[in-house]
């Protein structure tokens, strides 16, 4: 059995693995770079060992010093949350090599999903429909120019190693193609350490659609529903939603069975996400797989009732999966909006500094996972996300009104954030109707 998690992050994710520890009775040790000191991590987790500076790559991506953190406290199990080092394969493997229960999937399904190119093909051979694109990641532009020409613009360049934006470039024409080629090389590398870009046609007027799945390790899975996140900023998820007020119950069951089909081709155990564009003809096509707990993960525990980090660890325990996790119900509606601190009406420049005051809103239907307090500083060496407000309601017309109460109840002094640019969303017509798609920013007006 599990007898000590030590979390791999930090944050309100690492508060977040705090909590399900805590009533599973299972101890905690946080990491924390000398940023860090005074978060709420390290003050709520029964041990806390500093890892280093303030640089990410010199701390919370420093796998030597997080696995001899572990050994130093007896931890005998390592939750990486998300980002950071949680879909590192090699960081998977040093655990698995020296005896500590990684809790997540194992380091061959990170290795395989997380290279988007070779995902595709794994994907393909599984039978489910992946976006039209190269077969394998894209050398030159030699070989770019081929590929273009069969599939037709417009085409959406990738990064093969990872996600969240970044590597990633819209062409149109032949005249932008290289220096969107050259410039998203270089950013896949600086971002991943790993150039390799693919490239896919993209799919216009779409919505972008997840399914949230888990499995043990004996072979089941199951997947929880779907959550809709189409309202998206250069390709960084700002709000989303479950279930999708575009997916019909014939939808959800066609998606879920794609998804547990994936899954099942790879061997998955743990949490993870598989992510799919629909087309507006009501199309499903394989985007990639998120091999860890999504951030956005709250809205699939509030319409399902199911805690995922605690099934989570229980997983990685090599407890089965719970015949009844399979039978879920969808309960309602919930809706999540990710608070940063940044500056909307200043092209979204982040906003480091000093937090003078914080009140989280409360109320029926409300929650907020957050580690941000009055008095906190902000550093500016991470990412912005300050808290996550999640409204929950028996529809999507009550959750909506749910939120934009909560949002009118936070305060957040001290430093600019994106509550306000929230609230115009939630005034917009289209969206209040659920008639948006990826692209609904692109027109939209704040």
């Amino acid at each position: 059995m599990i007898k000590k998690v030590l979390i791999a992050n930090r944050g309100e994710i690492a508060l977040r693995i705090i909590r399900a520890c805590k009533e599973l009775n299972i101890p905690t040790v946080a990491v924390y770079s000398t940023a860090d000191a005074l978060s709420l991590h390290v003050r709520f987790a029964d041990e806390a060992v500093c890892i280093g500076p303030p640089d990410a790559k010199n701390s919370y991506l420093k796998t030597a010093q997080i696995i001899s953190a572990s050994e130093l406290t007896n931890a005998d199990a390592i939750h990486p949350g998300y980002g950071f080092l949680a879909e590192n394969a090699d960081f998977a493997q040093m655990c698995e090599d020296n005896e500590i229960t990684f809790i997540g999937p194992k380091s061959s399904v990170i290795r395989t999903m997380g290279n988007k190119a070779v995902a595709r093909k794994t994907v393909k051979r599984a039978g489910v429909p992946v976006i039209p694109g190269s077969d394998d990641v894209v050398t030159d532009l030699t070989d770019l120019r081929k590929t273009v020409k069969t599939i037709g613009y417009p085409v959406i360049l990738k990064a093969a190693a990872g996600g969240g934006g970044r590597g990633m470039r819209i062409v149109r024409n032949d005249v932008d193609l290289e220096n969107a080629f050259l410039t998203a090389q270089e950013e896949s590398r600086v971002a991943f350490g790993n150039p390799d870009l693919y490239v896919e046609k993209l799919i216009e007027d779409s919505r972008h659609i997840e399914v949230q799945i888990i499995g043990d390790n004996f072979g089941e899975i199951a997947y929880l529903g779907e959550r809709e996140c189409s309202i998206q900023r250069r390709h960084q998820k700002l709000i989303e939603e479950s279930p999708s007020p575009a997916i019909t119950p014939e939808l959800r069951e066609k998606v879920g069975k794609y998804a547990v089909k994936i899954a099942k081709a790879v061997g998955y155990s743990s949490a993870g996400t598989i992510e799919f564009l629909m087309s507006s003809d009501k199309k499903f096509y394989f985007m990639e797989m998120n091999t860890r707990i999504q951030v956005e993960h709250p809205v699939t525990e509030m319409v399902t009732g199911i805690d995922l980090l605690k099934e989570q660890i229980l997983l990685a325990d090599n407890n089965k999966l719970p015949k009844w996790l399979k039978k879920f119900k969808l309960r309602g509606h919930a809706i999540e909006c990710r608070i940063n601190a940044e500056d909307p009406r200043r092209n979204f420049l982040p906003t480091p500094g000093m937090i003078t005051a914080f009140h989280a809103p409360g109320g029926p239907g409300i929650r907020v996972d957050t580690h941000v307090y009055a008095g906190y500083e902000i550093p500016f060496n991470y990412d912005s996300l300050l808290a996550k407000l999640i409204a929950h309601g028996k529809n999507r017309e009550e959750s909506l009104s749910r939120m934009k109460r909560a949002l009118e109840e936070m305060i957040i002094e001290g430093v600019s954030t994106t509550v306000s640019f929230h609230q115009a969303i939630l005034s917009d017509k289209s969206f209040r109707e659920g008639k948006f798609t990826t692209s609904f920013l692109d027109t939209f007006h704040y």
